[in-house]
């Protein structure tokens, strides 16, 4: 009776898992940073739905033959308004937006700060909303984001 075995030898066995250790090597670190990749996309998320609130604050006022510093409703939300463009504080473009508390946060005052709330590092992770100086000119909403630190 001749048995024969049949297998992989230690050689091959040691060859893959080589193979393997190199794949993971170079395949982690790529993974590593998806979180703040998706922190950073989630801020130009809300950084987009700012602007759009504070358009459609101003198109609201516009539309309802308001002076530029009434306020508007939005969504049952009292917003309240200055140069035709919600306030960079409290009460102003926070109620404009709607966003998860949770995720972010803001400092309500002025200008008012949206950040990420479990940022790496919340300082440069985060974007201003400045009130608009006039009835010519929108707000400015400046993005202080440095995206290896979200």
């Amino acid at each position: 009776m001749n048995k024969q075995t049949r297998g992989f030898t230690l050689i091959e066995l040691i060859v893959v898992i080589l193979i393997l250790g190199i794949l993971a090597a170079v395949a982690a670190p790529k993974f590593a940073n998806l979180t703040g990749t998706a922190r950073a996309a989630a801020l130009d998320g809300l950084r987009a739905a700012v602007t759009s609130a504070a358009t459609l604050a101003n198109a609201l006022q516009v539309a309802q033959g308001l002076n530029s510093g009434s306020s508007v409703t939005i969504e049952g939300a009292t917003v309240q308004m200055v140069n035709a463009y919600p306030k960079d504080t409290a009460g102003g473009i926070d109620n404009a937006v709607r966003f998860d508390p949770t995720t972010f946060s803001t400092n309500s005052v002025t200008p008012m700060t949206f950040l990420v709330t479990n940022a790496g590092d919340p300082a440069n992770c985060k974007f201003t909303y400045t009130a608009a100086t006039s009835t010519t000119s929108p707000p400015v909403i400046t993005l202080i984001a440095n995206r290896s630190l979200c």
